[in-house]
C-alpha cells in the first residue's frame, strides 16, 4: 500500500473567505515504510495573511512573493498523490483548501485522486476520547521528538504525523516475540515429543512444586474462589 502524508499550511482558516494555500508538505510511504519521496512547496497566494495565521506558521506575504502560485505546482501534486492512501491530520480542513484551489482551476476535486482518506484526528479521538489530540500531543503521547518544531510548517508536520500514523496503528504484529514459534510436539499422552534446537526445558524441583501449591492455596483462601491456575480450575472439576 503507498500511502502519502500530507499537511498544508495557509493565510487564514476559510477559502469561502478567499484564504489560500501557502505550503504543502507531502511524505510518501509504502509498506508502512517511509522512503526518500517528499513534495514540499511555499507557495504565493497573491494575497495577505492573517495576523493569527502568521502566528502559527511564521510566514509572511514578503517571503512568498517569489514564490510559485499553486497553478505552477498542480500538475506535480497530483502525480505525487494520485491512488495513495493520503492521511492527514485533521482532514476536514486541508481537504477543504486543496478542493477549493483545484476549484479555481476548474479541475475536479483533490479527494478525488485518493484511493483512500485516512483522518488521524478523527482516529485520535477514537483511540483517546475526551484527551487532547493535537499533533503535539500526540507527539508528546507516543514519545515522539517534536523539540525542533517551534512553528507549524507543511513538510515538518507531514514528517511528524508519519510517525505519529505508525505509532497509532502499530499492532502487535510489530512485537519481536511473535516472530519466534514456540510451539512443540507431543504424543498421544499429551507429553513433549521434541523442543526446538534453541529452546530448553526447564523442570521445577519439588521444593518449587510445594511452594507454587502454597501459594495458590493462599490466593484461594483471600479471594474465596479456585484461581485459574488451580487443578481444579485446569480440569474443569
Amino acid at each position: 500500500m503507498r500511502q502519502v502524508i500530507l499537511d498544508t499550511e495557509t493565510t487564514g482558516l476559510n477559502p469561502a473567505t478567499g484564504d489560500r494555500i501557502i505550503e504543502i508538505g507531502c511524505v510518501e510511504m509504502v509498506g508502512r515504510r517511509l522512503t526518500d519521496r517528499n513534495l514540499h512547496y511555499y507557495i504565493n497566494p497573491e494575497r495577505d495573511i492573517d495576523a493569527g495565521a502568521f502566528a502559527v506558521h511564521g510566514l509572511s506575504r514578503e517571503f512568498l512573493s517569489d514564490k510559485p502560485v499553486f497553478a505552477n505546482i498542480v500538475d506535480e501534486l497530483i502525480e505525487f498523490v494520485d491512488g495513495a492512501e493520503i492521511v492527514i491530520h485533521n482532514a476536514a480542513f486541508d481537504l477543504g483548501f486543496l478542493d477549493n484551489e483545484f476549484a479555481l482551476l476548474k479541475r475536479p476535486p483533490f479527494r478525488g485522486l485518493a484511493a483512500k482518506i485516512t483522518d488521524t484526528l478523527l482516529d485520535a479521538r477514537q483511540m483517546f476520547p475526551g484527551k487532547r489530540n493535537s499533533l503535539d500531543a500526540l507527539c508528546d503521547r507516543f514519545a515522539i521528538s517534536n523539540t525542533h518544531r517551534t512553528l507549524h510548517g507543511a513538510l515538518l508536520d507531514a514528517q511528524l504525523l508519519a510517525e505519529v500514523y505508525l505509532a497509532m496503528t502499530r499492532g502487535q504484529e510489530d512485537l519481536t516475540i511473535d516472530l519466534v514459534d514456540y510451539t512443540v510436539a507431543t504424543n498421544a499422552a499429551g507429553d513433549i515429543k521434541s523442543l526446538p534446537s534453541n529452546l530448553k526445558l526447564l523442570k521445577a524441583s519439588s521444593e518449587e512444586c510445594e511452594l507454587h501449591e502454597k501459594i495458590l492455596a493462599e490466593m484461594t483462601k483471600k479471594n474465596k474462589k479456585d484461581s485459574v491456575w488451580s487443578p481444579v480450575m485446569q480440569t474443569g472439576q
